[in-house]
């Protein structure tokens, strides 16, 4: 497969790599990137939920493309968390004006990102890609909140991944102790992990009928 960056011109590489540097060198508050050593046109980053909206809570991965036109033309914005919210489409393409009309060249990848996250605070109906979420928005505010929760909870708050197990420099009686304290929690923690599992399939059941 070829790479992005075999048809970028080589000014516009150097742009997005000192873009990407401010960016690990200043990290924006709530906003995690992700970078791709081998493909610099392709941006990722997880958003936090903002506080106070039905999105807080979770953790959404978006991805930025960076066309060869950059910065003359803006990247193509997509939520690769699936995600209930009016500018955002059925495939996690995102529509907002800082990606349309309003883009200024200097504007940058940045700029893109924060405006992203003060998506989730304020939503612009006005412009819908979903319009059952914009119709929601406007009609019926508490149904919409409760459904775009519903989506967080489900596909925006994974469980976390288990510690690794013991290290090189642990002796085999130290494993031994820490087999067997596992062994005792497990019956307890598997309850609550069974629990958990029953609760995001009884959401699941949910969205369908919605």
């Amino acid at each position: 497969m070829v790479s992005n960056m075999e048809n970028m011109n080589p000014q516009v590489m150097r742009h997005v790599g000192k873009e990407i540097q401010h960016m690990m060198s200043e990290p924006m508050e709530g906003i995690h990137v992700i970078i791709n050593d081998k493909d610099v046109t392709e941006i990722q980053a997880v958003i936090e939920g903002p506080a106070e909206t039905p999105y807080a809570g979770g953790k959404f991965r978006v991805k930025l493309c960076i066309g060869k036109d950059f910065p003359n033309t803006p990247p193509k914005g997509y939520f690769l968390t699936k995600i209930f919210h009016p500018n955002v489409s059925s495939n996690g393409e995102i529509c907002v004006n800082t990606l349309k009309k309003d883009w200024k060249s200097d504007l940058g990848i940045r700029h893109v990102l924060l405006t992203i996250k003060c998506l989730l605070i304020v939503p612009n109906p006005e412009s819908a890609l979903n319009e059952e979420a914009g119709k929601l928005l406007l009609e019926r505010y508490d149904d919409y909140c409760a459904r775009a929760r519903l989506y967080t909870e489900i596909h925006a708050q994974s469980a976390k991944g288990s510690e690794n197990c013991g290290s090189s420099g642990n002796t085999s009686e130290e494993q031994s102790s820490k087999k067997s304290a596992s062994v005792a929690s497990s019956s307890s923690s598997s309850k609550v992990v069974t629990k958990k599992d029953k609760n995001i399939k009884d959401k699941k059941k949910t969205l369908k009928r919605l």
